[in-house]
């Protein structure tokens, strides 16, 4: 029996993008529908604004301009993060930060990480390449040349989340026929082999389709109130629970990061993401180790804002993740699917991996259906594990322990078994691609690097030949050559997107 007729219940991010890949994956199959249902009454979270690079090869497939992107999102341009605050201050880090940039930590194809380990005291790790410096220069990632989707460095966007929601349902409506239906969906029933038969909108009618992605956020409607498939909780890995988030205008005339800012305070760390007109600030913290009253006072010292001038929204957070997210004709996408806090922007980039996963994956024969869950199933689960272990890992190698939540974090929260046995190697042998034996591994060897030598983890130093150490220096040498001329050539990254901008306008008529 073949299915027909696909829903997707929800819109915002989560549910567009799955709109989107599933439609681009399935153009061939005329016979198939897919309708998005998003309710008038609901909301979206709206706060996962920033993104990492495989967003690109996504929009590509969609068939999304960058132009239009740049133009219709309020974006602006990502080149890695900056963290500020996670470690003690010492005299080689005064500033106590390091950045994560979106490019390979190995100048010229050269694993350079034993020059770092020779002398970490007096070199930071992202001068192994030049992000950091055009970074901290405010400078654009690319050339007014530059071809669409291509950089001189590598980079990711900063995009209003509503409207980066709305270029989706656009492009997925007109360009690739999706329908969208306004309903609100309240409930669903199940049929006699437990799948689900059909949906009830807040009006008692019946909606019958033949399959059902479920986007309906926290609440996980179907997945998870229907069919009670279990949730694996990670709140004894990961200890923040809430965010207070924000939303501030800023001078048109103040420079704009390239970079998402990362900021650790004593019980969690904020995120702070420039957009053109606009910051959106979001407070993390743990309850347990501080209260809301606390947490809104702490956001008003960052802010340099009375408490009375802003009004953050609340935002709880539940880490972990559903045991499957595909059951039976169900799939899971977005928040019904499962939730690590956003420090390396990883909702985002796990509902478009699974999304595309799910799509690539599908079977329009519900014989052949339970194969393919099975596999995108263990492949998800693998991939959960290893971003919660990627966050942990911000947390649990760091100095800090001037605080009860950075001392539990340090000392006493659990690690996974492939956690804790990456640590046992890296103490002796840097991390190299190896260790990564997946590709479901979405943080690999350069984000690793990046922020365990960011953060001065403490592996042993590997003996050098002479002529390793001269070729060492060559190659960093030659990135600062690189990176003093790239330093003259790029715009600023505000004055690239004005510019942008107003030719976009012009060319529109």
């Amino acid at each position: 029996m073949k299915v027909n007729n696909i829903v997707i219940i929800g819109g915002g991010t989560a549910g567009w993008l799955a709109a989107n890949h599933l439609a681009v994956e399935l153009r061939a199959e005329t016979d198939i529908t897919i309708t998005v249902i998003e309710s008038p009454e609901i909301g979206i979270i709206g706060v996962g604004e920033g993104t990492v690079p495989h967003i690109k090869k996504s929009l590509m497939k969609f068939g999304i301009s960058e132009a239009e992107l740049l133009a219709t999102c309020d974006a602006t341009f990502k080149k890695g993060i900056k963290f500020s605050n996670w470690m003690n201050p010492s005299a080689a880090n005064p500033s106590n930060s390091y950045y994560h940039p979106f490019t390979s930590p190995f100048p010229g194809g050269v694993d350079v990480t034993a020059r770092y380990l020779s002398n970490p005291q007096h070199m930071n790790f992202a001068e192994v390449t030049e992000v950091a410096a055009l970074a901290d220069a405010m400078k654009a990632p690319k050339k007014v040349s530059s071809a669409p989707y291509e950089g001189v460095v590598n980079y990711a966007y900063h995009f209003n989340a509503v409207k980066f929601g709305k270029l989706l349902s656009k492009n997925a409506r007109e360009r690739l026929n999706v329908k969208h239906l306004s309903a609100t969906i309240v409930d669903a029933k199940l049929n006699e082999q437990g799948e689900i038969a059909y949906l009830i909108t807040k009006e008692g009618e019946h909606l019958h389709y033949d399959f059902y992605v479920d986007c309906s956020g926290f609440h996980s409607l179907l997945l998870g109130k229907l069919l009670n498939v279990p949730f694996v909780n990670k709140s004894n890995q990961l200890l923040t629970d809430s965010a207070l988030a924000v939303q501030l205008p800023t001078d048109d005339k103040v420079d704009i990061a390239p970079y998402t800012l990362a900021t650790a305070h004593s019980a969690g760390w904020i995120w702070d993401i420039p957009l053109t007109t606009r910051r959106g600030i979001g407070f993390v913290y743990s309850s347990a180790h501080m209260s809301e009253e606390a947490a809104v006072e702490n956001m008003s010292r960052y802010l340099q804002l009375d408490v009375d001038q802003f009004s953050p929204r609340k935002i709880p957070m539940r880490m972990g993740y559903r045991e499957k997210f595909w059951c039976k004709n169900v799939v899971a996408l977005g928040l019904a699917q499962g939730f690590v806090e956003p420090l390396e922007a990883t909702s985002i980039f796990v509902t478009d991996f699974t999304a595309e996963l799910f799509a690539r994956n599908f079977c329009v024969e519900r014989e052949s259906m339970s194969i393919a869950a099975n596999y995108c199933n263990k492949v998800a689960n693998y991939a959960w594990e290893r971003v919660i272990d990627f966050v942990q890992m911000h947390y649990c190698i760091s100095d800090r322990r001037d605080s009860e939540f950075w001392r539990i974090n340090t000392e006493e929260t659990p690690r996974s078994d492939v956690l804790a046995e990456r640590f046992e190697m890296w103490r002796y042998h840097p991390p190299k691609q190896t260790d990564f034996f997946s590709r479901f591994d979405l943080f690999n060897v350069d984000n690793f690097l990046f922020v365990l030598y960011g953060m001065k983890y403490a592996t042993k130093p590997k003996n050098m030949t002479d002529y390793e150490q001269q070729f060492f220096h060559r190659e960093i040498a030659e990135v600062r050559l690189r990176e003093e001329k790239l330093l003259k050539e790029l715009l600023g990254h505000r004055d690239w997107l004005e510019r942008f901008n107003a030719a976009y306008q012009l060319s529109l008529g």
